[in-house]
């Protein structure tokens, strides 16, 4: 089996969909509850280009922001876009972390922990939750959204071709699986106790995409990024890697007169 490396992330492919990719955080933070600090201290775990980590200095103005991340180039592009002072007297600054390791510093406890689509990289992550929410202020929140798809063709036939004959000697153990997360009821039963309620829930979006192959595209910013990594010294194999994964997509995925229909389900936490 081939060692596993943590994937070299690409900030302007990730940004293709920013749109889409937006608008699940954007649901999220409508259900987090006022916050308790004056000015409120935030955490966004799993920040990636920083774009979902300017909303919430949009949202709290004051508040001082910062984005954790392990990507260098992800961090890179985010303090060049969004770090700095915000206009209510806060400021959004980046650091790189480790989310499987990560805690608030002692003494100085956040008042909302927010992650976008980042905790399905970190292998049990339901795990830090204790040590996440120890490190909330009194009244603070942990809020949350996960890819629920893994089932989906999208990622399905991704395992399934790097498990064929041709690619599992290069591949073996380099994807994700479907245990990536955890069921929505079990989020509930893992965030919810003695002093703290859980809201979980989950949605279906139904993203209309445009362009030529915009699955493989959508993917080629995110679940792919570990096969373009582990193939990354060898650009045909890369590239018929590519070719072979596109023609499954446009199967499962076909244009219609308006656009590529592209169904994604996701799963929702806020713990308070």
């Amino acid at each position: 089996m081939p060692a596993v490396t943590d994937p070299r992330w690409d900030p302007a492919q990730y940004l293709r969909h920013a749109g889409h990719r937006t608008r699940p955080f954007l649901d999220l933070l409508a259900r987090v509850p006022a916050l308790p600090g004056d000015p409120p201290r935030i955490a966004d775990l799993g920040c990636g280009a920083g774009n979902v980590t300017a909303l919430l200095a949009e949202r709290w103005p004051g508040a001082r922001v910062t984005g954790y991340d392990n990507s260098p180039e992800m961090l890179d592009r985010a303090r060049a876009d969004h770090r700095g002072p915000a206009p209510g007297g806060g400021r959004t600054d980046f650091a790189h972390a480790d989310l499987r390791t990560w805690t608030p510093e002692p003494g100085r406890p956040c008042d909302l922990i927010v992650s976008n689509a980042a905790l399905q990289w970190i292998p049990g992550h339901a795990d830090r939750f204790a040590d996440w929410i120890a490190g909330l202020a009194p009244g603070g929140t942990l809020a949350f959204q996960v890819p629920g798809n893994f089932d989906a063709p999208s990622h399905t036939l991704l395992r399934e071709l790097a498990r064929s004959p041709r690619w599992a000697g290069r591949l073996d153990g380099v994807l994700r699986h479907t245990g990536a997360v955890l069921r929505p009821e079990e989020y509930l039963e893992r965030l919810t106790g003695p002093g703290r309620t859980a809201d979980v829930w989950e949605t279906t979006y139904v993203h209309l995409l445009q362009g030529e192959d915009p699955v493989l595209d959508w993917i080629g910013g995110t679940g792919l990024r570990p096969v373009l990594t582990a193939l990354a010294d060898d650009p045909e194999a890369r590239d018929a890697f590519v070719d072979e994964y596109r023609t499954a997509l446009r199967a499962a995925y076909p244009a219609g007169p308006h656009g590529t229909p592209f169904p994604f389900r996701r799963i929702f936490a806020v713990a308070h």
